[in-house]
C-alpha cells in the first residue's frame, strides 16, 4: 500500500471495488475529517460501519462513503430565544 504523510492508499480507478483499500482508523479519520478517538468509539459501540480483521480496526471505502452519509444532516434553525420569566419571592415585599 502507497501511504505518504497520512494520506490514505491511493487506489487504481479502474479495479471498481468498493471493498478496497482499507482504511486504518487514523486514515479513515482524515478522510472523514473527524478525530480518530471519536471514530474507534463509535465503531467500538457498532455504530458506524466497519471490519475487524481479527483484533486490527479497518474500514474500507463502502464503510468510509456510509458513515459520511449517515452523518448528513440539515442544517436546524434555532428556535428564538424566550425571556427569562421573573418570579417574585413570596418571603415578603420588596424594599
Amino acid at each position: 500500500m502507497n501511504t505518504s504523510a497520512g494520506q490514505p492508499p491511493s487506489r487504481d480507478a479502474s479495479s471498481g471495488d468498493e471493498l478496497l483499500p482499507l482504511y486504518t482508523p487514523a486514515e479513515a479519520a482524515h478522510v472523514l475529517k473527524v478525530r480518530e478517538s471519536w471514530l474507534r468509539r463509535r465503531a467500538a459501540a457498532r455504530a458506524v460501519p466497519c471490519t475487524f480483521l481479527g483484533r486490527h480496526l479497518r474500514f474500507s471505502r463502502a464503510d468510509v462513503a456510509a458513515i459520511a452519509a449517515s452523518a448528513a444532516e440539515p442544517v436546524r434553525r434555532s428556535l428564538p430565544r424566550r425571556s427569562p420569566t421573573h418570579r417574585i419571592s413570596s418571603r415578603g415585599s420588596r424594599r
